[in-house]
């Protein structure tokens, strides 16, 4: 394992993770991060270099915020078995029941105590964090389609900035301004305001100023207010993942200045920040973009980024040998590692819906580093998305940046159209990154390159908008809209099977709470297994039975969603306590239950955005027979993105019985009851 000069190895204390549902409002179904993001930058710019000054400091309320509590057994067993009610068959359920009962008289409590008694000895993070963690950086499958999403932002309003050059000095620009303000504590905190008029002021935040860091979090939650854990945004930039044998890290390199980009399969660095820490002018930036760009040698017939697309056993013997190459290789590899972050300049233009996707969660392999925190993207056409590394952590970060890298690109460009570059010698001020290639690596990389084509050309996408109505409509029906698109998911599955429950993944945050990561969602229940029936021809019902079946699936979707969110679901629970036995050496019937691989074999893994930022959003099904399932509710419209492969239902016929649903319901609602 290289050991490089300057660099830290993160530990749980300062990670999070999981995927794109960042957090509930139970209301209206909009994250907290996005609720807050009205009164970001409203401040004013007394410094160019920073977004705003906040004036509460970015930490102001982590040091006090509530520690996750873990779920009484008894619940989390009751929980689960409801979960499985719905996925067996009564002969399967049965035996299950009686393993479940076993474990809550046998080892249950055992393992529960001994969670409790560790959660007690680390009162600086949560019981989840380092389980989770573990969960990611040990896992050795590919970080390719397993692990890294993607979200691509919304299009600049005025065409002329969409010009790639001007884009993309922009978001450097502005995502060079996120990491100033959020360094010197100036990014104002994550809070989720349940009476924004009483709390989303200067009045609130002047109080809470002089509440000590200690109690901070309380006085907020007196007030309404709920402060929204931010220990994973120092991982945001100049950390990458580092491939190690049985067991990844992250790193940090924190006095980077330099940001990576990739083009054509050629790597490049140049600073963003000069050495007093300001941003470099974007005439300068703008130059050397175009400097790269203009770069007319060959591309590399063997590119060392597809590697990162590789098994992580394989790509950490694969990174050693090349460390061991060549002084020249090892600098190469710490410029990459150290970057604030990673550009990938491309030379596509999607201008659809699934090449869109296929450009952002895989794109060209040779102009990828899959390793990075994150990696922006811009297209030729100025079409930008991030694609990130999952281990550091999860969604909340990362579209809190996309926010505000976002509205400062559009209402404070630090570049207009037209602008000319700085007259600077860009051939001295960029780096271009060079590899000494042996034997061994061009093998290796050849092999990798196969393995992504395999993968990826495996990977089908089907894309579907619907502007018959959206939130607005659904939410005068007095119903969740994600329940609503939830509830689609089940039904559509239904009809496409013959009858079948997928087991189900939807992911809240519990990022209320210190150092807290996910809990499960699971939106598949025996109220939607009722409804899919009745919406069934010729079952019978009435429209009546059905407006009270729809009621039903909304109310149980608003429970699970309250209870996730204050983590008290049960997957999580049952998962610490597995990875206790499992370090234990101790064999447990529950964990050996098929019924408890089968839950945890996600058919549908779903993922909901809802952000002015936003254009779509996209990840990988979690196993060879699953649906990826990205979706999004406007006001007037719904629409899904989602993945699938040669295993999983055919995508295309599942989106037309996902659709028919919508209308089903749509028409019920509409009708009188009998």
């Amino acid at each position: 394992m290289l050991n490089i000069r300057n660099f830290q190895t993160l530990r749980y204390s300062n990670t999070s993770s999981c995927l794109f549902r960042v957090s509930s409002n139970l209301k209206n179904n909009v994250s907290p991060a996005y609720q807050a993001e009205k009164h970001y930058s409203s401040q004013g710019l007394s410094d160019p270099d920073f977004l705003h000054e906040s004036i509460l400091p970015t930490m102001h309320f982590q040091r006090s915020l509530p520690r996750l509590k873990i779920p009484k057994l008894e619940k989390t067993c009751a929980r689960y078995l409801e979960s499985q009610r719905v996925i067996l068959n009564d002969a399967e359920f049965n035996k299950t029941k009686a393993i479940v009962e076993k474990f809550q008289a046998k080892e249950g409590p055992d393992l529960h105590q001994a969670l409790v008694a560790l959660d007690k000895q680390n009162k600086h993070t949560s019981y989840i964090s380092g389980p989770w963690f573990d969960m990611y950086l040990e896992s050795r499958l590919p970080l390719l389609l397993n692990f890294n999403p993607y979200i691509c932002y919304n299009s600049d309003s005025r065409p002329e900035y969409m010009d790639q050059v001007t884009r993309s000095t922009n978001f450097v620009v502005s995502a060079m301004r996120f990491m100033k303000t959020l360094h010197a504590s100036k990014l104002d905190p994550d809070l989720y305001h349940l009476n924004p008029k009483k709390t989303d002021n200067e009045k609130f935040r002047r109080r809470a100023k002089w509440i000590p860091g200690s109690l901070a979090a309380y006085y907020a939650i007196m007030n309404q207010a709920f402060a929204l854990d931010m220990s994973q945004y120092g991982n945001l930039f100049k950390s990458t993942r580092i491939p190690c044998q049985g067991r990844d890290e992250l790193v940090r390199l924190d006095t980077a200045r330099h940001l990576l980009v990739i083009h054509n399969g050629k790597f490049y660095t140049f600073d963003v920040l000069d050495s007093q820490g300001a941003i470099v002018p974007p005439e300068e930036i703008k130059a050397h973009l175009q400097y790269i760009l203009a770069d007319s040698s060959p591309r590399p017939e063997f590119s060392v980024s597809y590697m990162t697309t590789e098994n992580r056993d394989t790509w950490a013997s694969l990174r050693q040998h090349l460390l061991n190459g060549s002084d020249r290789n090892r600098e190469t590899m710490k410029l990459i590692d150290g970057a604030v972050f990673c550009l990938c300049l491309d030379d596509t233009e999607p201008t659809e819906a699934v090449g869109l996707t296929r450009s952002m969660l895989y794109g060209d392999g040779a102009n990828r580093w899959f390793d990075k925190s994150f990696q922006m993207i811009v297209a030729k056409n100025g079409v930008t998305g991030l694609n990130f590394e999952h281990a550091w952590g999860d969604g909340v970060a990362v579209l809190r940046f996309m926010n505000e890298s976002y509205k400062d690109t559009t209402e404070n460009a630090a570049l207009a159209p037209g602008t000319k570059p700085a007259d600077v010698d860009s051939v001295q001020k960029v780096t271009k990154l060079e590899f000494d290639l042996d034997p061994t690596i061009k093998t290796g990389i050849t092999d990798a390159t196969e393995k992504y084509n395999t993968s990826t050309g495996n990977l089908n996408i089907g894309v579907r908008q619907f502007d018959k109505f959206g939130k607005n409509f659904i939410k005068t029906k007095k119903m969740s809209p994600d329940a609503f698109m939830q509830l689609s998911f089940q039904m559509g599955y239904y009809r496409l099977t013959g009858g079948k429950v997928a087991s189900t993944y939807e992911s809240c945050s519990t990022a209320a709470f210190k150092h807290g990561r996910t809990e499960t969602l699971r939106s598949a229940t025996m109220e939607t297994k009722k409804c899919s029936e009745a919406f069934q021809e010729g079952s019978g019902a009435s429209v009546a039975d059905k407006k009270k079946l729809l009621k039903a699936c909304s109310d149980k979707h608003n429970d699970l969603t309250k209870n996730a969110a204050m983590g008290q679901g049960f997957d999580r629970h049952l998962f610490a306590m597995k990875a206790l036995a499992n370090k234990q050496g101790q064999s447990v019937a529950l964990f050996e239950d098929p019924a408890y691989a089968q839950l945890n074999h996600i058919v549908l893994s779903t993922s909901t955005l809802s952000s002015p930022a936003v254009l779509a959003g996209g990840f990988a099904p979690v196993v060879f027979n699953g649906l990826g399932v990205g979706y999004g509710i406007k006001d007037e419209e719904l629409g899904c993105n989602i993945t699938s492969y040669p295993d999983s239902p055919n995508v295309n016929e599942f989106l037309d019985c996902v659709e028919s649903s919508w209308v089903d319901m749509h028409q019920v609602f509409t009708l009188d009851s009998d």
